[in-house]
């Protein structure tokens, strides 16, 4: 059996498969679009979110039996492609979590307390401490939209803050898992105007594009403030900075955007946001968990 890797993983990860007898082909190092020639021979194919498996990428593995991705998201895998083609398709849902949901703290706190802002400006050599009074997490409304693992991670740090949780999912809570968790549901429109903080935490379909846009943005809370963690495209970036522009919002942070890796935006005009590199499972632990978990399942697919 053949495994190509595709994108960078732990090193446990190759160990766990070279000790089921499966040879490793590392092929992270490896231009995207010339990884199509190296597949024709690969029983199984493991990536991250850079690689995109699409139907020519598919058709090409002339062998593949299983593709696995070290991550929660499958919007860079043609599913049902793959699945009509009889190949599993495989992920690690909650490896990944917790370094996400500490992201999503961090962000809410970067942008709070004007963290990002003031690291800025120190190094042009100012002394911005009248400019940077922000406010505090403790008392203030969380709401999270998306009650899966990483919502539910999330909640729990949110509360150790002191903040009131609501939540939004299509899929609710039955009573007793919200009393357990401390969450309170409310209907979309509900949670955004009654949050000081929204926090998203859905994937990207087609009926979550654009979830965020300028008719939501109006409908949140004046001086609240926008987390995305999740996928770019759930928020509308135009509409997102025109509310920052304009002041309806104190701030945002985003992870994640429609078109990565971000170029260029008018959202870089702008000190009430905070940008990061889509690096939500980018943590020492939870990149070790995922690679490993992969492996494990990609391994028992094969030799089962």
């Amino acid at each position: 059996m053949k495994v190509g890797i595709c994108d960078a993983l732990a090193k446990e990860s190759f160990e766990v498969l070279r000790s089921r007898g499966i040879e490793v082909l590392d092929l992270s190092s490896i231009p995207k679009d010339e990884l199509i020639n190296h597949v024709a021979e690969l029983d199984a194919i493991i990536v991250r979110s850079a690689t995109k498996v699409r139907r020519e990428m598919i058709d090409a593995a002339k062998n593949l039996k299983v593709i696995g991705r070290a991550g929660v998201g499958l919007d860079n895998i043609d599913v049902e492609y793959a699945k009509s083609k009889g190949i599993k398709v495989l992920n690690t849902p909650g490896a990944t979590s917790i370094s996400v949901a500490e992201l999503t703290i961090g962000l809410i706190l970067a942008v709070m307390r004007k963290i990002a802002y003031a690291d800025r400006e120190m190094r042009k050599g100012a002394w911005p401490k009248k400019k940077c009074k922000g406010i505090e997490m403790y008392g203030k409304t969380l709401g999270v939209i998306g009650i899966g693992r990483i919502g539910r991670e999330v909640v729990k740090r949110a509360r150790a803050f002191g903040m009131r949780v609501i939540y939004y999912d299509v899929f609710k809570l039955s009573d007793e898992q919200a009393r357990e968790l401390g969450v309170e549901f409310r209907e979309l429109d509900s949670l955004l105007a009654e949050s000081d903080v929204v926090s998203l935490h859905v994937p990207l379909l087609p009926e979550t594009k654009h979830l965020i846009n300028k008719e939501r943005l109006e409908k949140m809370k004046d001086g609240a403030i926008l987390i995305n963690a999740a996928r770019g495209g759930i928020v509308d970036e135009e509409a997102l900075y025109d509310a920052l522009k304009s002041g309806k919002l104190y701030g945002a942070a985003l992870d994640v955007y429609e078109h990565e890796p971000l170029k260029e935006s008018k959202l870089f005009e702008l000190d009430n946001v905070v940008l990061t590199p889509h690096i939500g499972a980018q943590a020492k632990e939870g990149q070790a968990r995922a690679g490993i978990e992969i492996a494990e399942k990609v391994a028992d697919a094969l030799l089962s």
